[in-house]
């Protein structure tokens, strides 16, 4: 047996070598023809290397609320939040046609928790996600300006399956910026799905871009089939410390 076990751990089946070690001296499963141990063995491997990608997938979104889930959302806050629209969302199909998610609303009323549940699911269900938020996204393309990598960044960026971008709208754009977030919505157009949440309304986006063609450009794109969340109330922060 321990040479049996070795020999899986080095072929890397470690969840068939956990799942042999402890099943095969449980009494209830003596009486299990050979398929049907083998079975289960194969199912507690599969799961094992399900549960390992989802750990991956995870790690690298960098999630702002990584325990943020669909399940516990609560919708009893007067907020403008439908469970229908998001539990249409879980099908994936948004993601399949490479849609966007817009999330609009006053600071605290759970935009980037919902930006963030949304992208654990799809962690879940085995898609890559990444999140930044805006002062960031540009700090991290100068940053791959100045090492010389800036091209492979955007190419990260335009694989990624679903990008999450937080805060749109909360500093100014230079004219840099400008082109580089064009580039990024251009890339991601027929290849990924992209979430922003901001405090200013669709409404003011254009405006706020500033250069008219390139924000013709911008919202065309991120507008063309869009889900939007027109999110409202008070700040979840300040009815937490009032229950405190």
């Amino acid at each position: 047996m321990e040479e049996t076990l070795r020999k899986l751990n080095e072929l890397r089946l470690h969840g068939l070598a956990k799942s042999f070690h402890e099943r095969i001296v449980r009494p209830d499963h003596r009486d299990l023809s050979f398929e049907e141990f083998l079975g289960l063995l194969v199912d507690d491997e599969f799961i094992y290397r399900r549960n390992l990608k989802q750990c991956r997938l995870l790690q690298r979104a960098k999630l702002k609320f990584p325990s943020a889930c669909l399940e516990e959302i609560d919708y009893r806050a007067p907020r403008g939040l439908i469970k229908s629209k998001i539990v249409a969302l879980q099908n994936l199909e948004w993601l399949n046609h490479h849609q966007n998610i817009l999330i609009t609303g006053p600071s605290g009323v759970g935009k980037s928790h919902l930006a963030c549940a949304l992208g654990q699911w799809l962690c879940r269900n085995g898609r890559t996600v990444l999140y930044s938020r805006w002062p960031r996204l540009f700090g991290d393309i100068l940053a791959s300006k100045g090492q010389g990598n800036y091209l492979k960044h955007l190419d990260r960026l335009a694989k990624v399956n679903l990008l999450i971008i937080d805060d749109f709208g909360l500093s100014a754009l230079n004219d840099s910026e400008r082109k580089d977030f064009l580039e990024i919505v251009e890339d991601r157009y027929t290849s990924g799905s992209t979430i922003i949440t901001s405090q200013l309304p669709v409404k003011e986006w254009h405006t706020y871009i500033g250069e008219p063609t390139i924000a013709d450009a911008i919202c065309d794109r991120l507008f063309h089939v869009a889900h939007k969340f027109e999110l409202k109330g008070e700040s979840m922060r300040k009815k937490l410390k009032k229950v405190d």
